[in-house]
């Protein structure tokens, strides 16, 4: 007779680490021996010092705190497929941490007497065990665990090595690797590279490289009458092979080239002919490479006179961005850099645009980027979020100018499309002429806006709060700051408007901490990474950092950093934001590059189960961040 209970319970196992490493007849004898234990929000599991239980849990529904009970300290949340209780058992000893019901639970109690000779007799979870779950404390955010959340890896070839960004540029390779064996004959092998349209082949034996032979090689060795297109391959091809590993710079790739003389490099996964040939690096690859650096694209958009150039180099930025995310350079780098091309382009697109007007500006402007441009954290194409400000002009000038500078605004706007940018839903664009003003009329805006902080006032100023210098000089902005933070301390019922204006996203995971997905539209079902999990920790970071009046700091990572240093008190929770956030916003670009989109909407069948814990785990501190602020502000009416 089946037994469903102990199928579902099966199913759900196989899908965690390390049960993901039994074969079905004994993930199902374990299964049959799992107790299935609810426990209601506030339930003790077990307290610290107690003796040991029988069996671990995994934690199928819910979620657990384990925390130490002299500092009511919270050590770590586990939520779905988490295991905790183990390391006592294993260890022989009492519980060092007491574990209850961070919320409504369902828990899969795991006799230890039955895992443990799965973990002796499978060496895959043993090894998962000794290295993940060894220990009770498994706060992403402790000391020992920082830096190992989903996208904050650093490979460990860069670690502490003051690497300018420019030369920690990757080189793109061929994965394709087309290979046959010494005894093929040489006609044989240039049919081969004549078909695949290659300019090498490698020469495997055993699966090792062993040599290459390349169309210089056919024209030197061959074609003189040197060898006979009948002799096999290993009478022409050059051996040993030069091999690098796949974490190969432009430096060290030029550098290889030109001492050895050679146009081809074998790349393989340790670099070493001892492993497989995992990608073939030309001299062209090199090139496009050495193109795509950040010192060469900057010149190429400074030397661009038409936005359909400018279109090209964007591509190209995009094909950078990608390169680095193939290699893994640490976030707070690739965003370093990318902003920086962003803000080139941008400034080169108002130059552009500028030489197509009938004269120059009749005032001073500054062109101000907003969203996650005015953020620096844009590194996909994402759509125009910008505003114009000029210099008062005496009232009877104000519709010419105005006029100039809304007809600059479309060119520019036009400009900024060309390239990739698509133009904003809402028309939050300086081509709109509300969003293109003198500073007097932007100073009213914004005490409108602070004054009389509704609905729409309080998301304006969220939007332009964000602002950046896109181009012109400092002056402008500097006073439009002045004036936000100082209308602002006049006013200051404005910060508890602002502060409900950030709780307003609804949290990314609801009953049993089930991800929130859209219910209805182009999107149904899809779970919206930006809304329910970026947005609650950059309106959050931008109401705390507006409140110290912290300026020049619009990224979100660094403002949690700063806001760290400002309250040591709470130091923890900030640093675990920042962490958050680099996290989420890797993934986002690396589910956008992958799916050639903006990466906000993700369907989340596509995910394996170790992205949607990852996430998961990220998402653990923006209730604890919104329960601060909603303290902090005195605002009653949390949603979400």
């Amino acid at each position: 007779m089946r037994n469903i209970i102990s199928e579902r319970v099966a199913d759900f196992l196989q899908r965690h680490p390390p049960f993901n490493a039994l074969d079905a007849s004994d993930l199902q004898s374990l299964a049959q021996e799992v107790t299935i234990i609810y426990k209601e929000k506030d339930a003790i599991v077990f307290v610290e010092e107690e003796p040991s239980h029988e069996h671990f849990y995994v934690v199928h529904k819910g979620a657990i705190s384990l925390e130490k009970s002299d500092t009511d300290t919270l050590v770590d949340l586990c939520d779905e497929g988490d295991i905790f209780g183990l390391r006592p058992l294993m260890a022989h000893e009492n519980y060092k941490l007491g574990a209850k019901a961070h919320e409504e639970s369902i828990l899969y109690a795991i006799p230890i007497n039955i895992f443990k000779p799965y973990a002796q007799s499978y060496g895959e979870i043993g090894n998962f065990l000794i290295e993940s779950f060894a220990s009770n404390t498994r706060n992403p955010y402790s000391g020992n665990h920082r830096g190992k959340l989903y996208g904050e890896a650093i490979n460990t070839k860069l670690e502490g090595n003051p690497i300018k960004p420019l030369d920690l540029q990757p080189v793109r390779y061929s994965k394709k690797v087309i290979t046959c064996t010494p005894v093929t004959t040489i006609k044989e092998a240039a049919d081969i590279m004549s078909l695949r349209k290659i300019g090498a082949i490698v020469i495997v034996e055993n699966g090792l490289p062993k040599g290459i032979v390349t169309d210089t090689d056919l024209r030197t060795k061959v074609a003189t009458g040197a060898h006979p297109i009948s002799a096999p391959v290993s009478d022409i091809m050059s051996s040993p092979v030069i091999t690098y590993p796949k974490y190969i710079t432009i430096t060290q790739a030029q550098m290889a080239m030109m001492k050895s003389a050679i146009d081809h490099l074998c790349i393989t996964e340790d670099g070493t002919p001892n492993t497989v040939a995992i990608g073939i690096l030309s001299k062209h690859d090199l090139m496009v490479s050495v193109g795509n650096n950040p010192g060469a694209l900057l010149k190429a958009i400074k030397r661009a006179r038409k936005f359909k150039q400018l279109r090209r180099i964007k591509q190209r930025v995009q094909y950078l961005l990608k390169g680095y995310l193939d290699k893994e350079i640490p976030l707070n780098l690739i965003t370093q850099v990318i902003t920086e091309l962003n803000d080139a382009l941008t400034k080169q697109v108002l130059e552009i645009a500028l030489r197509k007007m009938d004269g120059p500006p009749p005032v001073p402007f500054d062109w101000l980027t907003m969203g996650s441009q005015g953020r620096r954290e844009q590194l996909l194409m994402t759509d125009q979020d910008t505003a114009l400000v000029f210099n008062d002009v005496p009232e009877q000038e104000l519709p010419k100018t105005t006029s100039y500078f809304l007809q600059l605004a479309k060119s520019a706007s036009k400009g900024l499309f060309t390239i990739g940018y698509e133009y904003c839903p809402a028309e939050m664009m300086a081509s709109n002429h509300k969003w293109c003003l003198s500073i007097s009329e932007w100073k009213n805006h914004i005490s409108h806006w602070i004054i009389n902080p509704g609905p729409d006032e309080v998301l304006m100023s969220s939007i332009f709060f964000d602002f950046n210098l896109g181009y012109g000089s400092t002056e402008l902005t500097e006073e439009i700051a002045d004036h936000m933070y100082g209308t602002a301390e006049k006013y200051p019922i404005f910060y508890m408007h602002l502060a409900s204006g950030a709780l307003q996203n609804p949290s990314p995971t609801g009953f049993f901490r089930q991800f929130l997905v859209e219910e209805s539209g182009e999107y149904k079902d899809f779970f919206d990474v930006k809304r329910r999990a970026l947005m609650p920790l950059i309106d959050g970071a931008r109401v705390l950092t507006f409140q110290h009046k912290v300026r020049n700091i619009n990224n979100t990572v660094d403002r949690f950093r700063k806001l760290a240093e400002l309250e040591p008190n709470n130091r923890e929770i900030f640093l675990a934001c920042a962490q958050a956030t680099s996290s989420l916003l890797l993934f986002r670009v690396k589910q956008g590059v992958r799916h050639n989109d903006s990466g906000r909407y993700i369907a989340l069948d596509q995910l394996t189960k170790e992205e949607k814990m990852k996430l998961k785990q990220a998402f653990k501190t923006i209730k604890e961040l919104q329960e601060m602020i909603r303290i902090r502000f005195k605002v009653s009416n949390l949603l979400g």
